[in-house]
């Protein structure tokens, strides 16, 4: 007679592969699914009523930067609380590691600008207990983990830790510099390094450094990139994320596919999204992935999905750094900020930059949405509210015309009065479901992009999972469970080189959530709360979920009814495997 961990009992299985659901038990033992359906050969130390619930794989988050976070939270959170078991670290080509002793302060810096990571929940809760990849490896090993990792060679630290930081960002490498990358890249892939990451955003990068300089890799030459992805090659293993604007799209997807041809391996493309009134955005970039693939060339599209807006303030907000002139007036001290964005002719080039948008489309294009439609959210923390107050409620626009100012002037005039601690919101502009649909059900595309653990105090992507099911599924209708299930576990953990992982089968890792569809809820529903839970009582925004019944890594609970079990199951899965 067996005895099992686990038996959840009565609920309706989706197991990931596209398989038509069904009504049946699942067992669980020693961390791993011992039996779906049929009778079981003896008892079970507990049960687990899903009756009226689905059974699914865990989900699988391919975009994240919990690099950090995940020393402190050991769940990962926002992406934890909403079903995901399994996460990929060091997107973009960011992280910490390999990074010298006396480069870490610098390296905490780049993130807390890049991806605007607090610095001093970094500093209070980073544990700094690694130099190399390969130490980095075992410290993440020997943490505590509510979920499983993997994680890349990001290329920013090791161009840093071979070339030095100005060489990285000024010149190619030589080729002995290349060598070394090679050498350091082979080693990472040795102990357990999933493949590289790399953002290649060009000199007005949108996501800069700390000083408002491109990243490293930003103008990191294409020649440096392929002796990378020759490593991969000679290996035949690994996999490449890699985001890309440079403002030549054609080019730029020509270098992805040269990327995918000389690595041989599979390429994760971002970003594939909705633009709700110009269907072609998303259906040009789905024909290109289609394309790629009938060549031979491995690339899926990771695509947005995610229904939120932003809620921001100026002494935080790092997502018009493409524009030189917000760049320059949005870096630097509290003191500089306030200093530049009253300065003419900073303010004089920020509204050319604007005018010139206006008179190309018709309204301000930028991340968080058109200027003049922001809406004036909060001035709580202001230490002059009452005088603001009547401010809240409306846009930028509004406030414009009764001040008879630029929009421009409005917005900065209005954060300098509030000490930059006004709040402003980019509220979402209304996904298309239909077209949304479309994007996620072509052969190549992976719902995701969640940027977890990133900028935390102005966007909550890693919510996507309940939000996607809640929206695509239930409410739309546009997707089916099966689909859905094969899109947020299966087809990622595939596409990452995921062993054993993505889908519920006898003998796989039981990575389970088990959950009831018409209570699956975001809350709150849009931009989050705010919450003082980072280390150095640094606070960020949140979405919790509603409707997990329970979340299961590697056979135990993390979270049942919405409750952490303090339970810590989660793996560092080298070579995508424990």
């Amino acid at each position: 007679m067996t005895q099992y961990d686990l038996r959840i009992k009565n609920g309706t299985i989706v197991d990931g592969t596209r398989v038509p659901r069904f009504r049946g038990d699942l067992w669980v033992k020693d961390g791993r699914i011992a039996q779906i359906g049929g009778r079981a050969r003896g008892p079970a130390a507990r049960e687990i009523d899903a009756e009226g619930l689905i059974v699914a794989p865990g989900f699988v988050d391919l975009h994240t930067h919990y690099d950090a976070q995940i020393q402190w939270d050991p769940y990962c959170t926002i992406s934890g609380w909403h079903g995901v078991t399994s996460v990929v670290l060091g997107n973009c080509g960011f992280g910490f590691a390999p990074v010298p002793p006396e480069g870490r302060d610098r390296a905490m810096l780049t993130m807390s600008r890049t991806e605007a990571i607090p610095f001093d929940s970094m500093k209070a809760g980073m544990l700094w207990d690694w130099v190399t990849f390969p130490e980095w490896l075992k410290s993440l090993e020997r943490m505590p983990k509510g979920v499983n990792c993997l994680t890349y060679m990001p290329v920013a630290p090791l161009m840093t830790w071979v070339m030095g930081l100005e060489a990285a960002k000024s010149r190619p490498a030589t080729r002995q510099e290349q060598a070394e990358m090679k050498a350091l890249l082979h080693e990472a892939m040795d102990a357990g390094a999933c493949g590289f990451s790399v953002q290649r955003l060009g000199e007005h990068s949108v996501q800069a450094d700390f000083d408002g300089t491109p990243m490293v890799t930003d103008t990191m030459c294409d020649e440096d990139v392929l002796v990378l992805a020759e490593v991969l090659a000679e290996r035949d293993e690994g996999f490449i994320q890699i985001t890309q604007f440079t403002g030549d799209l054609a080019k730029d997807l020509a270098f992805q596919e040269k990327l995918a041809e000389v690595s041989g391996r599979p390429i994760l493309h971002n970003v594939v999204a909705v633009a709700p009134r110009k269907p072609q955005v998303h259906r040009d970039r789905l024909q290109w992935l289609d394309e790629a693939n009938a060549k031979g060339l491995r690339i899926f599209g990771q695509s947005f999905t995610m229904r939120t807006g932003f809620a921001f303030t100026l002494e935080h907000w790092n997502l018009y750094d493409s524009s030189p002139a917000w760049n320059r007036a949005t870096t630097g001290t509290f003191e500089e900020k306030m200093a530049k964005m009253q300065d003419e002719e900073i303010r004089t080039a920020i509204r050319a930059e604007t005018d010139a948008a206006i008179e190309k489309l018709g309204r301000t294009q930028a991340l968080g949405g058109p200027i003049e439609e922001l809406v004036i959210q909060s001035v709580d923390t202001c230490e002059n509210a009452a005088d603001l107050e009547c401010h809240v409620g409306k846009t930028v626009g509004q406030l414009a015309q009764e001040r008879g100012k630029h929009p421009i002037d409005t917005m900065l005039d209005l954060a300098v009065e509030g000490g930059l601690k006004v709040e402003f919101l980019g509220r979402d502009r209304g996904q298309n479901a239909e077209y949304t649909a479309e994007m996620i059900t072509a052969p190549y595309s992976i719902p995701g992009v969640s940027d977890g653990g990133a900028h935390t105090k102005f966007f909550t992507g890693g919510a996507f999972t309940t939000d996607f099911l809640a929206w695509m599924v239930r409410d739309e209708g546009k997707v089916s469970l099966e689909e859905a299930h094969y899109r947020l576990s299966f087809l990622p953990a595939f596409a990452a080189g995921f062993r054993d992982r993505g889908f519920l089968r006898e003998g796989a890792p039981a990575d389970i959530v088990v959950y009831d569809l018409d209570a699956l809820e975001v809350t709150p529903r849009w931009v989050g709360d705010i919450a003082h839970d980072f280390p150095a009582n640094e606070w960020r925004r949140v979405q919790r979920a509603k409707g997990y019944r329970a979340i299961l890594v590697n056979g135990e609970p993390t979270f049942e009814d919405g409750e952490c079990t303090g339970r810590t199951p989660g793996r560092l899965l080298r070579h995508g495997q424990a």
